[in-house]
């Protein structure tokens, strides 16, 4: 049996569970706490704020409203218009958009970052021309402005790119037969981060990669980044080519990202497990983080004995971590800090608090799995930017709790408090950071359903996260529902916010609701029709907000649930727009066939906007067959973005406004 994974294929064993909306393992065991709603069943409230709505759940009475402030937050600032008709669900292959917009395709994996090898996919690449290509599988990305004179230009920037994860049928000519050490090599290259410059010709021209480019340049999986932080150096982080742990090859499975204000830029290091070859006796820490026989199938250990746990058992430690990159500095390597703590991290949104400390928001995209947020020990000074260079590197990360009563609390996963002693098998702060999920576990956080994507209000301050689905919850054996997870085989997902104590992202308590429980309002049973107002959707993953304070939501239903089942009248993943005040939902694009819809930035003008599209065609299993690229079986293949034949690619495109507008407006 095959489980759909954002790292490829997972082999279950037999009589396994299995839902084609739910992408993913389970590896939390642990007996910490759960909350429970004040009622057993979820009703919708026609009329009633969403926010509102929760906390009236819940029971809360007039100060906890008061606390998050839901009857004044409309005139506390103006709300930004939504000035586009939404567009119907689609299952064309193609990037739909409104009336009056236009989509341009713009960096797609095999293009040259600057001036190197140009795409073949027939003949294929070698891993040399690869290692100077966008890779595969675009997800998380970040527009950097160059400034003048002090004004941040929107016309142009660098774009870092990150290439999730590798489709190795598509990859190499003849796929995965008789893999080899070139075959590896070139799998490593197409993982990493793109930095490419791009420029627009006029204030309502045609975006372009610029070539030749002095800032562009590739972070694969072979690439050397130091290691930082209070684990570096420690015993569990030393490995037999790094007697010291202080320096990695490479970086690997970059979902999403964050973006300091000292204009650097954080990948995040999502599945990794998928990338080792386990034991058949694997120890609890393994266990915990899902390294396991075989992995996820890509065979790199066969050829890179770094990833063959039996033969280096430190290796796996060393990824799993936010890596930070100056863009601006080729020269400059990357770096893993490790004070942000080692999981599946989706994300890393950055805030600052009313002190000018730094907090990184963070989850952990596994099913029960928690969600985290660090803050600095030492104040962002915009006046002295090389001395921000170590702010993430000293400081507390929390693990979040969620309370049944809508307020909630940050536990500190520091060494010596909340259980993490010696005597309960935590030896130092670095055990505590290299095992997060276990310091998280015994701190006693609350099980979330895969948290993804998370994202800060411009104006209010509130935080947003995706909780992408888990069809586990509630199953015998399973954890029951409670107050931040409402819903039992919670195949559509939901999103999830916050807002912390008087305002202040450093501060250890917060009050929270659900915002949105997505579904199809049309769905026969009600318990998967959710609480959207306008257009349907599931499966929440990429989350932003633009400048304004619109929310914009992408979808990623996994490629055996697409169009089937539960999902059968909501088309390919797509884009919505939200309004946070009435809740309502406009959907603004569709992708082609197969796709993820991934990866959202812009200029700081607002008028155009980036978006990725993620494995266009893919299949259920999420290998191609290399002699029939563009045929898969129960659906046909994506031809994105070419008009016919070829090979399907991910793709960065630019949307803009026929009339220069700004986008969404």
């Amino acid at each position: 049996m095959e489980l759909k994974h954002d790292a490829g294929i997972i082999r279950l064993p037999p009589n396994t569970p299995q839902n084609p909306m739910d992408d993913d393992l389970i590896s939390n065991d642990s007996r910490n706490p759960v909350f429970t709603p004040a009622g057993a069943s979820f009703t919708s409230s026609a009329g009633i704020d969403p926010l509102r709505r929760r906390l009236l759940q819940a029971g809360l009475g007039s100060a906890a409203l008061a606390f998050f402030g839901a009857p004044a937050l409309a005139a506390a600032r103006p709300r930004p218009p939504i000035g586009f008709t939404p567009i119907a669900a689609s299952l064309a292959d193609v990037v739909r958009v409104p009336e009056g917009y236009a989509v341009h395709l713009l960096y797609a994996w095999g293009d040259p970052v600057s001036d190197g090898a140009a795409f073949r996919p027939d003949a294929g690449n070698s891993a040399a021309e690869q290692a100077e290509q966008a890779g595969m599988h675009h997800d998380g990305m970040q527009f950097f402005p160059f400034v003048t004179n002090g004004k941040a230009s929107s016309t142009h920037g660098l774009l870092c790119v990150n290439h999730e994860y590798t489709d190795d049928g598509l990859l190499h000519p003849d796929g995965m037969a008789e893999w080899s050490h070139a075959k590896t090599l070139k799998s490593q290259s197409a993982h990493g981060v793109s930095v490419i410059e791009v420029e627009r010709t006029g204030a309502t021209g045609a975006w372009n990669v610029v070539r030749p480019s002095r800032y562009a340049r590739r972070i694969t999986a072979r690439t050397p980044l130091r290691i930082a932080g209070p684990a570096a150096g420690a015993p569990a982080m030393r490995t037999k080519d790094d007697r010291r742990g202080n320096v990695v090859f490479g970086t690997l499975n970059n979902c999403a990202m964050g973006a300091t204000p000292w204009g650097t830029y954080l990948t995040c290091e999502e599945n990794f497990d998928g990338y080792f070859n386990g034991t058949e006796t694997p120890t609890p820490e393994q266990k915990r983080y899902g390294i396991r026989r075989g992995g996820a199938g890509y065979r790199w250990h066969e050829h890179d004995s770094r990833f063959d746990v039996a033969t280096e058992p430190n290796e796996s430690n060393r990824f799993g971590w936010v890596v930070e990159i100056d863009p601006w500095n080729p020269a400059k390597p990357a770096v893993k800090r490790t004070a942000l703590g080692r999981f599946k991290h989706e994300g890393a949104t950055v805030a600052l608090a009313g002190d000018g400390r730094v907090v990184v928001y963070m989850g952990d995209d596994e099913r029960f799995e928690y969600i985290y947020k660090f803050v600095s020990r030492d104040r962002y000074d915009p006046a002295q930017p090389a001395a921000n260079a170590g702010l993430l590197d000293h400081g507390t990360l929390y693990v979040a709790r969620f309370g049944d009563d809508g307020q909630g609390e940050w536990l500190a996963l520091e060494h010596g408090s909340n259980g993490l002693t010696a005597a309960n098998g935590f030896a130092d702060q670095a055990d505590v950071l290299i095992r997060t999920r276990q310091a998280a576990d015994r701190a006693g956080a609350t099980k979330m359903d895969r948290p993804e994507w998370i994202a800060v209000h411009p104006q209010s301050g509130e935080v947003y996260c995706t909780l992408t689905n888990n069809s586990q919850r509630g199953a015998a054996g399973m954890p029951p529902t409670d107050a931040a997870n409402p819903r039992a085989g919670n195949g559509f997902g939901h999103i999830i916010r916050w807002r912390e104590e008087g305002g202040d992202a450093a501060q250890t308590r917060f009050a929270w609701d659900v915002f949105v429980l997505c579904g199809d309002p049309q769905h026969a049973d009600e318990k998967k029709r959710g609480t959207v107002k306008g257009d349907a959707f599931g499966s929440p993953d990429g989350l932003w907000f633009d400048a304004q304070g619109r929310l914009w939501v992408q979808t990623d239903v996994a490629s055996g649930a697409l169009n089937r089942g539960d999902y059968e009248r909501l088309g390919n993943n797509q884009m919505l727009v939200a309004d946070v005040e009435s809740g309502e939902f406009r959907r603004f694009l569709t992708g082609p066939k197969g796709c993820e819809i991934t990866g959202i930035t812009a200029p700081p003008d607002g008028r155009s906007l980036f978006i990725n599209v993620q494995h266009p065609g893919e299949t259920a299993g999420e290998r191609s067959d290399p002699a029939q690229p563009t045929a898969v079986s129960n659906w046909p293949a994506s031809q994105f973005p070419q008009a016919a034949g070829g090979r399907p690619r991910s793709a960065t495109v630019v949307i803009t406004r026929l009339d220069g507008g700004v986008i969404g407006a």
